[in-house]
């Protein structure tokens, strides 16, 4: 079964991940689809950007809590799209939970349609934002990460736009995509490695600490208990 649909336009290879029945749920299978799908682009001098995208009403649910990739692996994807040699363009139509927001943090640029919402959901199920870190608190306004990351709430397009996790609404993914059509490969590539340096510099100082930090709070008493209560639907036994 692919869990990751592609097509192709005009030089635009767009990714969709498609495992709507659980919500693209960041699974080991669909990580590893991925994850070649973007080797395959990043090796295609046919194409000149990325789009990100997903089919269903979520853009992913977080990590899959029954099939989760190894910490390790995760990164190396996040990764793997901070280095892809073009532009890789997000675009959310739907809900983005947890681990998803940490893949659009990846991105270059992001879209977001009005029906979008997000959530750092990590804290209800005992654990934190650890992984997803590397990408997103290089970007991120500190006053609304702070907010974020400690409360779980739900947050819409304009919070999002202004915190710096997204780029613009998805009216505009359009004119976008001709300006990377416009571009050269190579002031593509140059440019890119300049944006995303200072992601890449966290990357290097800060992987292996955290992941060592997901594993140690995923292998917690609190997180069985949160991941327990999620999955039965409950209240978990902090809850005031």
């Amino acid at each position: 079964m692919t869990l990751v649909a592609i097509t192709e336009e005009r030089g635009i290879t767009t990714l969709a991940l498609d495992s709507p029945a659980n919500r693209n749920a960041l699974s080991a299978p669909l990580v590893a689809e991925l994850a070649d799908a973007l080797t395959d682009c990043g090796k295609d001098p046919g194409v000149r950007a990325v789009v990100l995208t997903h089919t269903g009403g979520t853009f992913s649910a977080g990590a899959d809590l029954k099939a989760p990739p190894s910490p390790y692996t995760f990164v190396d994807l996040l990764r793997q799209v901070v280095e892809l040699p073009k532009p890789v363009v997000g675009h959310v139509t739907g809900h983005v939970r947890a681990g998803g927001l940490g893949l659009l943090g990846a991105c270059d640029i992001v879209v977001a349609g009005q029906e979008a919402d997000f959530a750092l959901t990590e804290v209800r199920i005992g654990v934190a934002p650890a992984l997803i870190s590397l990408t997103l608190l290089p970007k991120l306004e500190p006053r609304a990460a702070s907010r974020h990351y400690l409360t779980g709430e739900r947050f819409g397009v304009p919070e999002a736009i202004a915190m710096g996790l997204v780029t613009a609404p998805a009216e505009e993914l359009d004119g976008i995509l001709d300006a990377l059509r416009a571009a050269s490969p190579q002031g593509l590539r140059e440019a890119k490695l300049l944006v995303t340096a200072r992601v890449l510099e966290t990357f290097e100082r800060d992987a292996e600490d955290l992941v060592r930090k997901s594993a140690t709070l995923f292998a917690s008493a609190e997180a069985r208990e949160g991941m327990t209560a999620f999955l039965e639907r409950r209240d978990p036994a902090w809850r005031l």
